[in-house]
This record gives structure tokens, C-alpha cells and sequence, in this order.
């Protein structure tokens, strides 16, 4: 656990930094949020959660983020996708469950469309799909979009940290590949997302409308009145690791009916 990160060569030169704990299966992978890196609360504390109980857990940064090589401001979401199935492909072994926290449940979902083979089951925390679209862009006034398609970039502000976020017009349109929204989400296994009613950065609906659209019938949603968006109270990682774990139950169950 105290461990330094390993890394993983991109194509593009590039190298990705993660952590990697071997154990049972189906193993457990983390997709942190945007300009988050996995040495949040959240990440590190469900790697020692899996830890403890000896199942594999991969946590990774994003290129452009954490430990990773490459600038925040070249990252899109196709780009980050990619990063996110080098881990998925090279470095976990066997079944996953993805956990995805704000932008890492949008970027969950498309590497279970990629990878319905690998993704056994999924949860969502404070799901962002299509926030570069809807959050983003549908928030700006025609200046601020003007600006953006002139200039290339804007600054966002950010609830988290004293700088703003440099968001670019790449970002918006390469994002616009990747909406899910306004289809059916081709994702076939159980599903579980967990939203706080108090969230002022991803609107709790946004939850309801990806159980809506995706297309396993094995989806719950659960919503906890007075939480925000980071999930991050001692009582949010307990609600998370709770859904964790009846998922990982769920998947050994089906996994061992399917041999009987």
C-alpha cells in the first residue's frame, strides 16, 4: 500500500502511473474524477478496503493528472478513455468491477461498452456523463462560448482548489464522440449509482437518467439526501463500500451458478 506507483508506456510516449494490488477475483478498479488524482480519499481507501481482504484492486492517474506524464490541458475524454483501458487491458487480470467517481463513472461506462467481456459489474459515484456538454458548455452565455471557439481556452472555477480549471474547445468538442445521454448505453451488467441530493456540481438526475438509459435491467440507484459531490464522508465511504460489496457477492454468486 505504501508502495511507490508503477507506470505503463502509452503509444504516444507518454506513461500512465497506477497501483496494483494481486488478489481474488473479480478484481476492483478505480476511475478517480476529473483533475483528481488516486491519491484521494475515496481511491486509497477502497484499495485498503480490497487490500485487507485479499481482492485485486488497480487505482491509475489520467495522463495529465497525478503522477502521470503530459500536460491537464491536452487531455480529452477520448484520450483519458484510452488511458483507462491501458490499465483495463495490460495491468488488471480477469473480471471487473469498475468504480467510477464523477467524470470516472462517465469514462466506466465507456470502457464497459468497449469491454463487456472484462467489466463484470459497475458503480457509480456521483456520475458526471456528459458533463462537458451539459455542464460545461449548456452553462456558458454566447460570450463565454465565443471566447472559447476564438481563443481555444477559458477558466472555469473550481469548488476545490484556489486555481480555476482550464477548460478547452478541444476538450468540448472531442467530448461530443463520447455522449451517452441521448442513447441507449450499451452496458449489460448490474449496475449500481450513488448520488447526494445535495450535490451543486452533477446534478443528482443525472443518475436517474443513466439508469434510464442503459440497457441492463439490473440497475439501482441509490440517493443519500444530505451528501454533496465528493461522497466523502466517513458515512458516504460506508454507503460506497457496503454497494461494493454486495457487488462483488453478486458476481461470485453469478460466476459460480454459471458452472452449476
Amino acid at each position: 500500500m505504501s508502495q511507490p506507483p508503477k507506470s505503463i508506456a502509452c503509444p504516444n510516449g507518454e506513461w500512465i502511473s497506477y497501483h496494483h494490488s494481486h488478489g481474488s477475483s473479480p478484481g476492483v478498479m478505480f476511475f478517480g474524477g476529473f483533475k483528481a488524482d488516486m491519491t484521494g480519499i475515496k481511491a486509497a481507501t477502497l484499495h485498503k478496503w480490497c487490500h485487507e481482504r485479499g481482492i485485486q484492486f488497480t487505482r491509475f492517474d489520467y495522463s495529465g493528472h497525478g503522477q502521470s506524464s503530459g500536460l491537464f490541458v491536452d487531455g480529452t475524454i477520448g484520450r483519458w478513455l484510452a488511458d483507462s483501458l491501458l490499465i483495463l487491458d495490460q495491468v488488471t487480470d480477469g473480471p471487473q468491477i469498475l468504480v467510477g467517481s464523477s467524470m470516472g463513472a462517465w469514462l466506466t461506462l465507456l470502457a464497459a461498452i468497449r469491454r463487456p467481456r472484462r467489466v463484470a459489474a459497475m458503480l457509480g459515484i456521483a456520475s458526471a456523463a456528459d458533463f462537458t456538454e451539459n455542464l460545461i458548455w449548456n452553462n456558458l452565455d454566447t460570450t463565454q462560448q465565443q471566447h472559447l471557439l476564438e481563443n481555444g481556452q477559458i477558466e472555469q472555477p473550481s469548488s476545490y482548489q484556489e486555481e480555476p480549471y482550464p477548460i478547452t474547445m478541444t476538450l468540448i468538442s472531442e467530448a461530443r464522440d463520447h455522449l451517452i445521454l441521448n442513447t441507449t448505453i450499451q452496458v449489460n451488467c448490474p449496475v449500481r449509482l450513488i448520488h447526494g441530493q445535495n450535490d451543486l456540481d452533477v446534478p443528482w438526475q443525472t443518475s436517474i437518467k443513466i439508469s434510464e438509459k442503459v440497457a441492463s435491467n439490473d440497475v439501482c440507484v441509490h440517493l443519500i439526501k444530505d451528501a454533496e459531490h465528493r461522497l466523502s464522508r466517513e458515512s458516504d465511504i460506508k454507503f460506497i463500500l457496503d454497494r461494493l460489496r454486495d457487488l462483488i457477492g453478486l458476481v461470485k454468486q453469478s460466476s459460480s451458478s454459471s458452472y452449476d
